[in-house]
């Protein structure tokens, strides 16, 4: 299994006149990997996965491996509230040579933690490849309880999760409940070097889209025990990691792509475009790391 740990990025799908814009992505995929990021994430919630098609999500998953070649992992989004339909993308994903699935549990069902565990083991006994645990109930409204995190890592290609809970005392309990080997890896910039203080190893980055090297770098830092440095470049960061989150993501961070001229700002509804309070923020923020004049 290729290593899943330090800056990974929760990659936007770029679309143009309501089409993917496929040169855009492949570019942006070029640049994380030039930028020194350590993983990819394709199709999850950054990336929209919940407005395509079948046939754009096989593509978008497909143009990533492509476009990544090896250098980096590509842990792709297989999320869904039907187990059946997330086991089809799961299985889809790992055809094409995905190294890992991210998988989330079962939003607006809301199923039980009897539910959340039948559900990890049916995608767990269908597939092959290593799956990485999406907890976010601020979304899903369904917890992932320690307890059940505990007994999904006793399953062998369970190998960690995406904690998004935004609590950090999860990260200690859940090293001690599944081991030090599970990986642990925030889904919230702004408090991603305080969880990998508390036991992380990594983030799923929002903010890694629009600067990559400067959260490649901060997590490289932890990863090195260096949190001096990380800190450092930590409190670089929260003005944009703060901005992104001002408006309905991903929509600031397509804004601010398209400010550095990488990519529209262009998402499907029921999302629009950020609005012009969050833009200003973006805005400022870029300018605040010299990320556009």
């Amino acid at each position: 299994m290729k290593e899943l740990k330090g800056s990974i990025t929760a990659l936007v799908t770029p679309f143009r006149n309501g089409e993917i814009d496929e040169k855009a992505f492949c570019a942006l995929v070029e640049r994380q990997i030039d930028a020194g990021t350590h993983g990819l994430v394709p199709v999850g919630t950054t990336g929209e996965s919940a407005t395509l098609t079948d046939d754009e999500h096989e593509r978008v998953i497909g143009l990533c491996i492509d476009a990544a070649g090896g250098r980096a992992p590509v842990i792709a989004g297989a999320g869904a509230n039907d187990t059946a339909y997330a086991i089809s993308i799961a299985q889809r994903a790992e055809r094409f040579g995905a190294d890992a699935l991210l998988a989330v549990t079962g939003y607006y069902n809301r199923p039980n933690q009897t539910g959340v565990l039948a559900h990890y083991t049916a995608l767990h006994d269908a597939t092959n490849i290593p799956i990485v645990v999406y907890n976010i109930p601020a979304r899903t409204a369904v917890d992932i309880s320690v307890e059940t995190l505990a007994s999904l890592a006793e399953l062998p290609r369970i190998v960690g999760v995406k904690d998004a809970t935004g609590d950090l005392a999860r990260a200690a309990l859940q090293r001690v409940r599944c081991g030090e080997d599970f990986i642990q890896l925030s889904g919230e910039d702004m408090t991603a070097v305080g969880y990998n203080a508390m036991g992380g190893t990594g983030c799923i980055s929002v903010t890694s889209n629009v600067a990559p090297a400067l959260c490649a770098k901060m997590q490289e830092a932890t990863l090195n025990g260096d949190y001096a440095a990380a800190l450092a470049l930590q409190d670089k960061l929260a003005p944009l990691h703060s901005a992104l989150f001002s408006d309905a993501s991903p929509g600031p961070a397509k804004y601010a792509l398209s400010l550095m001229g990488l990519c529209a700002p262009e998402v499907r509804l029921p999302l629009v475009p950020a609005s012009s309070e969050a833009q200003s923020k973006v805005r400022a923020a870029l300018e605040g790391l010299d990320l556009v004049g």
